[in-house]
């Protein structure tokens, strides 16, 4: 590294032999700091050759399993990324922290991994609230905030915020396909369609996205709209399914905006009381626990995703597969592990095209520069510095025979129930 150590021998004519030691410690503790510049130099250079990412995400709780899966899905994109020289020569290594899907533990975590790792980008933290605090603190520090698993308002303003970068289709996206589908080919009328959402960030964005659908589809009154509620990390759904069941006219069609521990749960209840509605999910809740958990009860229940099925014939769900074998041979493919795959493909897209050391501002500028780009989703895709949100589409799917299966909108009016006298 070039660093030349030179030393004078020190004369130790004491009188006294006391000092003695003294004098040696000295000679120590000078030598020493001639090391710091090199040590340091030396560091610098090790860290040079790895590149850190944060993540806080939901590793325990009801939510766990969109973290786990959000979570493999990243780390399989960056081991097959390290598998081939990194990225520049540089390898990338993700720090996750387990939040339980609860803000008060997303801000420390966040000031850890921005602070104290020093982090060049949080990726794929999971949820709107947590979202929420976690923007600020990204926003402070400048520090990158991508593709986190949340269709939320609060990451979608109007200008961008220069450092949230979304590749998912937003809640209002993916709810706006739903209503647009049951008004139009279902030819329900908006009043027929109910809610059951989260009591909280995540859940009024739902909400309230598909009353503006629902106005634009002829609503004159949004009181006519049965909206249920049910309580953040909770299992207490009877209250909100008590309100459908006694509504009238019942409903027609559910839009479920939730967690999939609740929801696993309010679809079970529904079944058992007999609510004869279409139940519709977002790509929030995890389709593969509802399938296990359900059993028969699932069938029928129809799920949004904002990508294709990871088993279909675009181009990348090949690669996520084999990349997901490598990493975790044990685990399960999911559309939430396929989406922490495809999230960081494009995140490693931008960074590849960094001249030197990447920053956290030119992480950010190479994003918005991808500008329109592919990566095999079998959709087109596009960043730049007024829009941050990659991917607009919505897939839907439907629960048959145990399985989630893709189907298309026109498909739905053979599962509606029948109008009511």
């Amino acid at each position: 590294m070039g660093c030349r150590f030179t030393t004078t021998p020190i004369r130790t004519r004491s009188r006294r032999r006391l000092r003695a030691p003294v004098a040696q410690s000295a000679f120590l503790f000078a030598f020493l700091i001639t090391l710091l510049p090199c040590a340091r130099l030396a560091a610098a250079e090790a860290s040079d050759g790895e590149m850190l990412l944060g993540m806080s995400t939901a590793l325990s709780g009801p939510t766990a399993y969109l973290g786990i899966n959000m979570r493999a899905g990243v780390e399989a994109a960056l081991a097959e990324a390290n598998r081939a020289g990194g990225v520049r020569g540089r390898t990338l290594r993700l720090i996750s922290l387990d939040d339980g899907y609860e803000p008060t533990r997303t801000v420390p975590n966040m000031h850890a991994l921005i602070d104290r790792e020093e982090v060049l980008a949080i990726i794929g933290n999971v949820g709107t609230p947590t979202a929420v605090v976690a923007i600020p603190i990204a926003i402070e520090s400048g520090t990158p905030f991508v593709a986190a698993l949340s269709g939320g308002g609060a990451l979608r303003k109007t200008p961008p915020d220069r450092v949230v970068i979304n590749f998912r289709a937003s809640y209002g996206e993916e709810i706006r396909a739903m209503i647009d589908a049951l008004v139009r080919p279902g030819g329900l009328r908006p009043e027929e369609v109910a809610f059951f959402t989260q009591r909280d960030a995540f859940g009024d964005a739902g909400f309230h996205g598909g009353i503006e659908a629902l106005k634009e589809r002829g609503l004159k009154d949004v009181r006519s709209i049965v909206h249920a509620r049910y309580e953040r990390n909770s299992l207490a759904v009877e209250g909100g399914l008590a309100d459908l069941l006694l509504s009238e006219p019942p409903p027609r069609a559910v839009i479920i905006v939730g967690t999939y521990a609740p929801c696993i749960e309010f679809i079970r209840l529904a079944r058992h009381h007999g609510l004869n509605a279409l139940l519709l999910t977002m790509s929030f809740v995890g389709s593969q626990p509802v399938c296990e958990a359900l059993g028969p009860l699932a069938e029928g229940v129809v799920v949004t995703q904002v990508l294709p099925h990871y088993d279909s014939d675009v181009p990348i769900a090949p690669e996520y597969h084999r990349a997901l074998e490598a990493y975790a041979p044990d685990m399960r493919p999911s559309f939430r592990s396929f989406e922490g795959y495809v999230a960081t493909r494009m995140f490693l897209l931008a960074l590849g095209s960094i001249d030197g050391k990447p920053t956290k501002g030119s992480v950010i500028t190479a994003l918005e520069g991808l500008g329109q780009f592919d990566l095999g989703v079998g959709e087109p895709l596009s960043l730049g510095p007024g829009d941050h949100q990659a991917c607009d589409r919505t897939w839907p799917n439907v629960i048959m025979d145990g399985k989630v299966v893709p189907c298309s909108w026109d498909d739905l009016i053979s599962f509606l129930p029948a109008a009511g006298p």
